[in-house]
């Protein structure tokens, strides 16, 4: 309701549900309408954030040239294919991640760019994928899912709470998203109600609203909305009936239940195999548009993963990232890989004339360029066309450029999934070439 001409109207409203009302000569609620931003035949936009701590490999982490031309570092080798359709982004960083300490100040605020508090306390900043969710997740059953591979760590590391390190995702300044770490939570969540919010009679969901609406009307406006709601429930038999004839038109889930079976109950003891699965739960919650926005949180900052199965047992992934080594590329790797694997499978999937890759914006972060903890720069990479708003096979360098705040980047994003924002965190200008 920031827009102006929205301000002026008033709505019924529900759980998931805001209706305009019509003109009545008692009350003043009537206004301009606001143009949609998007057609309703169109796909949705889908934002996917994946994080891996510690950072990266500091001499293979780099991308030079454009599009198919384009040369990738050997961390993004397993992204080769999507070199047309991939941002490699340099120089952005968060000033708040500058202060404090290492590992916790430095991941806390990786999404939102707010000061955090220190002494154990929390306290951060509503993240801006949480942002995106409550604006537009209402219309989906899930307005987020957050997954993560390593549970939280819950300690106090230099005077900052762990939990900065083990949280990407904050719903409140003072509340971090519930991680799902069980594969097998994170499906049912999406798919064990049978009935989805979407699914709800409009009408249904803004009644109780309009009855107390209808009481400080006229008699003349009372029959007016009552004409007007009934021609609402009108409408909406109608789609329905239409609908189980299969004459609907415009977008709609390219499946409505699930392709692959629900994984097994608990958490994988295969790192590969528990990023794996939910990976398959990101695609799937976005090829049924039972979510639109998902934090994947592969490892903890400060993490202690380990890896057997890439024949690296001997340290845990945090003192790892403290020597470039050929063990620690092939960690890196494993993580990049999974990017790549979510590339793949939303590109295979078609909406119309895009792809679902075409239609989402995947961004792949880590709190830090490396294991020397500098924050200075950040690596992010960032695959998919946005809608259609974000032309890849780029590389975008603003070390030098006096706006080169990840807040900034974060503002565009929220611009091309349709969310128009003046500022963000500490950003009120966003990055005019993403």
């Amino acid at each position: 309701m920031q827009n102006s001409e929205l301000s002026r109207r008033t709505f019924l409203r529900g759980v998931g549900v805001t209706m305009a009302l019509p003109w009545l000569e008692s009350r003043n609620v009537w206004g301009a309408e606001s143009p949609s931003t998007r057609p309703a035949s169109e796909p949705p936009v889908r934002l996917g954030v994946l994080f891996a701590g510690n950072g990266f490999h500091g001499k293979e982490w780099w991308a030079r040239g454009e599009g198919k031309s384009m040369e990738l570092g050997k961390v993004l080798a397993p992204l080769h294919d999507f070199r047309e359709k991939m941002l490699f982004i340099r120089g952005l960083y968060n000033e708040e991640a500058l202060k404090g300490n290492i590992h916790s100040s430095q991941t806390g605020n990786l999404l939102s760019g707010a000061p955090l508090a220190s002494g154990g306390d929390i306290r951060s900043g509503t993240s801006f994928d949480q942002l995106l969710a409550q604006s537009y997740g209402g219309s989906t059953k899930v307005p987020s899912l957050v997954l993560g591979c390593e549970q939280a760590n819950p300690a106090v590391h230099k005077n900052y709470s762990m939990l900065y390190s083990s949280h990407i995702s904050w719903t409140s300044p003072t509340s971090p998203t519930p991680l799902e770490l069980y594969p097998s939570l994170a499906f049912d969540r999406l798919f064990k109600d049978e009935v989805l919010k979407g699914d709800q009679s409009v009408l249904d969901a803004v009644i109780a609203d309009a009855r107390d609406f209808r009481r400080d009307v006229s008699l003349a406006d009372q029959r007016k909305l009552d004409e007007y709601l009934e021609s609402v429930r009108e409408v909406e038999q109608r789609i329905d009936r239409a609908g189980k004839r299969g004459e609907l038109q415009g977008w709609k889930p390219t499946i409505d239940k699930p392709n692959l079976p629900r994984p097994a109950d608990g958490i994988p003891q295969d790192i590969a195999e528990h990023m794996r699965l939910m990976c398959d739960i990101v695609v799937l919650g976005f090829q049924t548009d039972a979510t639109r926005v998902t934090t994947l949180k592969l490892n903890n900052d400060h993490s202690s993963l380990r890896f057997p199965q890439l024949g690296v047992d001997y340290m845990i992934h945090h003192l790892l990232s403290h020597s470039d080594t050929a063990d620690w590329l092939k960690v890196n790797q494993l993580f990049t890989s999974q990017l790549a694997y979510i590339a793949r499978k939303l590109d295979a999937i078609q909406e119309g004339e895009r792809t679902a890759l075409d239609n989402s914006m995947l961004m792949f972060c880590s709190s830090m360029m490396s294991g020397a903890h500098d924050a200075t720069q950040l690596p992010v990479v960032v695959v998919g066309g946005g809608g259609g708003k974000i032309r890849g096979g780029r590389v975008l360098d603003y070390l030098k450029s006096p706006n080169r705040r990840m807040c900034s980047l974060y503002l565009s994003m929220l611009d091309k999934a349709g969310l128009h924002r003046d500022e963000f965190g500490d950003s009120k200008e966003p990055l005019s070439d993403v």
